[in-house]
């Protein structure tokens, strides 16, 4: 008896036209595979639609308007600089669009068959793409491999009243910002949108459920951005929650769990972030969970041989650098006969607040943690930058060394103040290469800099 063997319409399917799937889409395609993507959105996922770009891109023009009313010091006297956020908005929509369509053209450029509409499974090699207007389906394709990379969506809460607010993605839909807005939340995404709101001319108050903001992060970090925070003018409130929203007169009014009112024009909920797996219809395949994300081993394999999961959707570094190594990886693995892992240690983050916010590594606490209290010793310097001399604005930097006392080994650096995401950048090159501190101490300062505190701190 002749077994049949299946024939696939594609060689890889990618759900999600995002960073992940855009890269494994790319590279399996520059490898000759035959290739499909299915995105119900526009063509560049989170970061380049919704998240990393625009918001970079608003932070730019927070930074600029801050610099110009700070800087009469320096002899740059004006009467006030006016904010018109009508064209900031409409200007960061028009990049999107454009590294949208640049998106498009390397996909098209590369052979790769593009399809719009929600993919959903119909079984575990084929896909129907459904017209999420509709609910018709378009089309459905079938493939020996499947990738899924849909990415994460907004946490909303479940409270009375949570349909007026705002989530992260709406904010990129606006035609002008509010006088007045309450942002609940005190992660990463939460801090960076209260300081573009807050210095763009926005009254702002951050509701936040703990003591702290960033957790997760060095404590220094966050104690240095809460400082920031309240020197900026940001309202901020701890140990509370949001309880309940409700129309007044065509703005918002807050209820709090203490019972405090607050009345603003909007509501921006940010909470965090979720895998976005649900329109999927994964439930049929039976894959296995890590909690809310799919299970992968470290192929990104999941329960399943021919299903694959990337980025956000998967319980690793939800950072677009990460998604995007994770996708060519994949695509060298199964499309060029190459052993690739991926290398999660000294991961350099971000928090694009003003002044921003870098760390790669590990914390001082989780340091203490892994290798013992006696174990770890400490370097840090906190100093009021040369641009603030003749500023108004007086805010503070900070760097920070935590280092193994057994080994010299360098475990951690982090940075609060002006281009410290740029300078972290070089240092994880420098902790993935498995720098001492003695390293450091050697290296020659470059003067007058901020970085060269990195290297002239000394015990």
């Amino acid at each position: 008896m002749i077994k049949k063997v299946l024939e696939f319409e594609f060689d890889l399917i990618v759900v999600g036209a995002g960073s992940g799937g855009l890269a494994a889409a790319k590279r399996a395609a520059s490898y000759g595979a035959k290739v499909a993507i299915i995105e119900v959105n526009k063509i560049g996922g989170t970061c380049v639609i919704r998240g990393c770009v625009p918001k970079k891109l608003m932070v730019y023009a927070a930074k600029s308007k801050k610099n110009m009313d700070s800087s009469e010091g320096y002899g740059l006297k004006n009467k006030g600089i006016s904010f018109e956020s009508n064209i900031l908005l409409k200007n960061v929509k028009e990049e999107v669009s454009r590294l949208s369509y640049i998106h498009r053209n390397a996909l098209n450029k590369l052979n790769v068959t593009i399809f719009e509409g929600l993919g959903r499974f119909k079984t575990q090699n084929e896909l129907e793409i459904i017209c999420p207007k509709t609910k018709k389906i378009l089309n459905k394709i079938s493939s020996k491999k499947i990738l899924i990379s849909v990415g994460g969506k907004p946490k909303k809460l479940n409270i009375p009243g949570e349909e007026f607010a705002w989530t992260s993605d709406d904010i990129f839909e606006l035609d002008t910002f509010p006088d007045t807005i309450l942002i609940v939340g005190g992660g990463y995404i939460a801090c960076e949108f209260a300081s573009i709101f807050r210095n763009l001319g926005t009254e702002v108050t951050q509701l936040i459920r703990g003591q702290s903001l960033l957790n997760g992060f060095d404590e220094d970090l966050s104690s240095c951005l809460e400082e920031s925070t309240a020197f900026n003018g940001i309202n901020l409130i701890s140990r509370n929650q949001l309880n309940s929203i409700k129309r007044v007169n065509g703005n918002l009014e807050s209820t709090l769990c203490s019972g405090d009112k607050i009345l603003t024009n909007n509501i921006l909920i940010a909470t965090g972030r979720e895998p976005n797996l649900l329109p999927l219809n994964l439930d049929f395949l039976n894959l296995k969970m890590d909690g809310s994300y799919l299970e992968v081993d470290e192929l990104n394999r999941t329960s399943n041989a021919n299903i694959f999961a990337v980025g956000d959707i998967i319980n690793k570094p939800n950072l677009t650098p990460v998604a995007i190594e994770q996708g060519r990886v994949f695509s060298d693995n199964f499309f060029n006969h190459k052993k690739r892992k991926v290398n999660y240690e000294y991961i350099p983050k971000a928090v694009f607040t003003i002044p921003e916010i870098s760390t790669v590594g590990l914390s001082e606490k989780r340091a203490r943690e892994i290798y013992s209290e006696e174990n770890i010793k400490i370097f840090k310097c906190k100093f009021t930058p040369m641009s603030n001399t003749f500023k108004n604005d007086k805010s503070k930097c900070m760097l920070k060394i935590v280092v193994n006392k057994l080994t010299d080994k360098v475990l951690g650096c982090h940075m609060f103040g002006e281009t410290s995401s740029e300078i972290i950048q070089m240092v994880s090159i420098s902790l993935n290469a498995g720098i001492t501190k003695k390293d450091f101490d050697i290296t020659m300062a470059l003067h007058p800099t901020i970085s060269e505190e990195f290297v002239t701190m000394y015990s």
